[in-house]
């Protein structure tokens, strides 16, 4: 695949989209120029503000550190981002291959911006305006003829490292190859997902999105619900955000959602649902207060102490008369008999919710015919097809599925039927119709908007397939539509084995993949014995292994309620010999003739993460989360996580000794990875585990989690063709009883200010034993066995330990750790 070479970019604004963009460039290894205003006396302290005209983009580099959720890997991460102003280095812009303007959404600042910059870019460069909604059209035609083709709109989700959706937008003077060189950069070296929007007002994701949170905000009011309620409505019972509405938009910022409102207010009057944009009055409200939400500490939620409390808007007045916040306990749930048609299928809940007398059900019901109404109407003006429409949804706002989705799936004829008898009812929310094609010709008659062919173009009328360009070759399994024909991951390939929470099969004859089924990918016997027999197969038939899983969990650890029974009736001493086959599979994959390739996605906890420390490599996505966390339910690692991180304790003090380093003394290695699993660190992206020694140098991390699978074949591929061999087995220096000695000290001062509890100082008492090697002398030379040995014998001893059966029940019947 051959790319468009982007060796530096230019991020023009400091604000909090633009160094956020900046962020996520660092987080994949993009060196960038991140551009404000040079600031002026007054922005700093005296001398030290005259000083450096930076200033503005210092303080923006410094946020970044303090923001939550983290826009860097590693707050270190902020170093590389290198401030310029553009009164002393326009000249580096002709260094960018890319420049992202991201200043205030104001056109006239924007369009002066340009004027200003266009002299100084490279000849090669592209150009793209992170603007929320403003046409990229009126932005392009101030910049000379020349930089026009190169110009584009980029619309990245805030936050930018975490949001996968990318809008990019074409002018109509803008190349294609431009917008092909831009989407493979954004897809496979930031990580994104893209859609391509038409240049219309808020594009395709906030004009549906904001539309229907705003058709929400009237419903809930139509039918009397209350904000927490609706948000329990509207989240994950109804596939979506967990934040559901009002909480989202605490996150988002409530000036945020106005502005968006706004540009709907302003630049869409002719739209049949204009009158539903009026900014709602508790909206207005608290915007006028200065509650803009979670950044202020208050709107549509407020926490207090540990209370969650919501707005009981126009309940309070103020001295003066004037209608004022107030806030009451949050808690409000669904109605049971509704929660029970959410878990319908589709085409039996839509005709219980609209059916229903229940208010929370007619809510719900309308919010969707609002939905379905206004993307039938609205879709030849905003997107290319009805697919852009729904991944638009799913990426940007966090939806299960878009609403073409949701519609086809219930049975396409019958929704539209039910949504036009609401329509001609008065009952709707506009009394625009819905377009012909919905009734009539190839969308009728294929009861479908997704189809294997492509997906609807209503401007063209007809399907239209999905966008191919090289870099999604790399994505062997492509996240896609409902309708669509994908071939699912887990139904391809060739099987060469499997039980009831594995499947072992290869897609191209050369690796052998194994692809973990059970909930979470929890590791369990079932589990170990299928990785046993696929390393079985790979070395009788393979080049290579790789444990790789179609979903956000790489395993969450091991199934400790699957040992349950065994515990109950042979107590520690049944659970033993299970824990060595734990052990010794990990030993297995560590040592096995073919090499053995993790490919990590989201979580890798405990068990997934022993799992992964014995792979020959590891292949990351970069939201990957990485640690050893069994303390939470009052254990140690069993399956060799100890074990490890003693090996590689003796392995970093080897490097540092040859490399004449004075620090090449173990116990200093030994701390390191003892406070990891003593305090169940875990890693809150690849470059944070790769810190921490879960993930090596020598590993990969990858930006879009579509591609992993890909990368991860193609890398036990190369480690074959280059002649690997597993590694030799060798005897391990440990810190011994003096190692342990120093940390159990260490341990007594926190136990005894009250900073850990008892049963704390016992588990890391053990934690430290193992990985210090057990009461033997200071570099005294011990096996992988014997270290797994000890870790499995103080695992069980702890599990006949009563606080610790306390932690394991309060994990399995709550969900959240017992501290005691």
């Amino acid at each position: 695949m051959s790319r468009f070479q982007v060796r530096k970019v230019a991020v023009l604004g400091a604000g909090v989209m633009g160094a956020q963009i900046a962020a996520h460039l660092v987080n994949v290894n993009v060196p960038v120029l991140l551009f404000d205003l040079a600031a002026s006396p007054k922005d700093g302290a005296g001398a030290a503000a005259s000083s450096s005209k930076n200033l503005i983009v210092t303080k923006a580099v410094e946020g970044l550190k303090k923001l939550k959720p983290a826009p860097l890997g590693i707050a270190e991460g902020a170093a590389q981002i290198e401030p310029a102003n553009y009164d002393e280095h326009l000249d580096k812009l002709g260094e960018c291959d890319l420049i992202i303007e991201a200043i205030a959404e104001r056109m006239d600042w924007k369009l002066e911006l340009y004027k200003r910059i266009a002299p100084a870019l490279a000849p090669h460069a592209i150009v793209a305006s992170n603007t929320s909604g403003l046409s990229i059209t009126k932005l392009s035609q101030v910049l000379p003829e020349s930089i026009q083709p190169r110009f584009c709109g980029i619309h990245f989700f805030n936050p930018p490292r975490y949001m996968q959706l990318v809008e990019l937008i074409a002018t109509p003077s803008t190349e294609p190859q431009i917008l092909d060189q831009l989407e493979t950069f954004v897809t496979s070296t930031l990580g994104k997902s893209v859609v391509r929007a038409l240049d219309t007002p808020n594009f395709i994701a906030n004009r549906v999105g904001i539309a229907g949170m705003l058709a929400t905000i009237k419903e809930a009011e139509t039918y009397g619900l209350t904000y927490d309620v609706v948000d329990d409505l509207t989240g994950k019972k109804l596939g979506r955000a967990g934040s559901g509405t009002f909480r989202t938009a605490d996150v988002v910022g409530l000036d945020t959602l106005s502005h968006v409102v706004k540009t709907l207010q302003d630049n869409l009057q002719a739209d049949p649902f204009y009158p539903s944009f009026a900014t709602p009055p508790a909206l207005a409200q608290l915007i006028a207060q200065g509650a803009l939400g979670q950044k202020t500490g208050a709107g549509f939620y407020k926490k207090v102490g540990k209370d969650i409390l919501r707005l009981d808007p126009g309940k309070g007045e103020s001295a003066e008369g004037r209608k004022e916040a107030t806030y009451v306990p949050a808690g409000g749930k669904a109605d049971a008999i509704v929660e029970r048609m959410l878990k319908k299928a589709p085409a039996e809940r839509l005709k219980l919710l609209r059916e229903s007398t229940n208010p929370q059900a007619q809510f719900l019901w309308a919010i969707l015919r609002d939905s379905f109404h206004y993307c039938a109407v609205h879709l030849a003006d905003i997107a290319p097809t009805a697919r852009d429409v729904d991944q638009a949804m799913r990426w940007g706002f966090g939806t299960s599925q878009g609403p073409f989705e949701l519609w086809q799936q219930a049975g396409w004829t019958q929704v539209a039927t039910w949504v036009k008898a609401d329509i001609d009812a008065g009952k709707a929310l506009s009394k625009a119709p819905l377009p012909a094609w919905v009734f009539d010709g190839p969308v009728a008659a294929s009861e479908a908007v997704h189809t294997a062919e492509g997906s609807w173009n209503a401007k063209l009328g007809q399907f239209v397939a999905q966008r191919s360009l090289p870099v999604y070759e790399r994505q062997l399994f492509r996240e896609n539509v409902f309708g669509s024909g994908a071939v699912e991951a887990l139904k391809s390939g060739t099987e060469e084995y499997k039980n009831a929470e594995i499947r072992v099969w290869t897609l191209d004859g050369e690796v052998l993949i194994a692809s973990i089924t059970a909930k979470l990918h929890l590791i369990s016997p079932d589990v170990v014995e299928g990785l046993l027999k696929a390393v079985e197969i790979a070395q009788a038939k393979y080049k290579g292994l790789v444990i790789w899983s179609p979903d956000d969990v790489f395993s969450a650890g091991a199934n400790l309620e699957a040992l349950m029974p065994v515990f109950m009736k042979s107590g520690a001493k049944g659970i033993a010999p299970e824990e060595k086959k734990l052990q010794d599979a990990m030993l297995r994959i560590r040592y096995a003739g073919v090499p053995v390739v993790s490919a990590l996605r989201g979580l890798a906890l405990g068990g997934g993460c022993e799992l992964a420390i014995y792979s020959a490599k590891r292949v990351a996505a970069m939201e990957s989360y990485i640690g050893l966390v069994e303390v939470g339910v009052g254990l140690i690692p069993g399956g060799g996580g100890l074990a490890y991180i003693a090996r590689r304790a003796a392995e970093m003090a080897s490097f540092a000794s040859s490399a004449g380093n004075a620090n090449g003394d173990i116990f200093k290695f030994v701390t390191d990875g003892f406070t990891s699993a003593a305090m169940a660190k875990v890693g809150t992206s690849a470059i944070e585990s790769r810190r921490l020694g879960y993930l090596l140098w020598s590993d990969v991390i990858v930006a879009h989690k579509d591609e992993l699978l890909f990368v991860a074949m193609q890398q036990a591929k190369a480690m074959f063709d280059s002649g690997y061999r597993a590694p030799a087995k060798a005897l391990i220096p440990v810190a011994g009883r003096s190692g342990i000695a120093t940390i159990k000290v260490q341990l007594a001062n926190m136990r005894d200010g009250g900073f850990i509890s008892a049963h704390d100082f016992h588990i890391s008492s053990l934690i430290a034993d193992v990985v210090c090697g057990g009461e033997v002398d200071a570099g005294s030379l011990v096996t992988e066995e014997y270290l797994m040995a000890l870790e499995r014998k103080h695992f069980c001893g702890l599990l006949e330990h009563p606080k610790t059966q306390e932690r394991i029940m309060g994990m399995l019947q709550t969900g959240k750790p017992v501290r005691n």
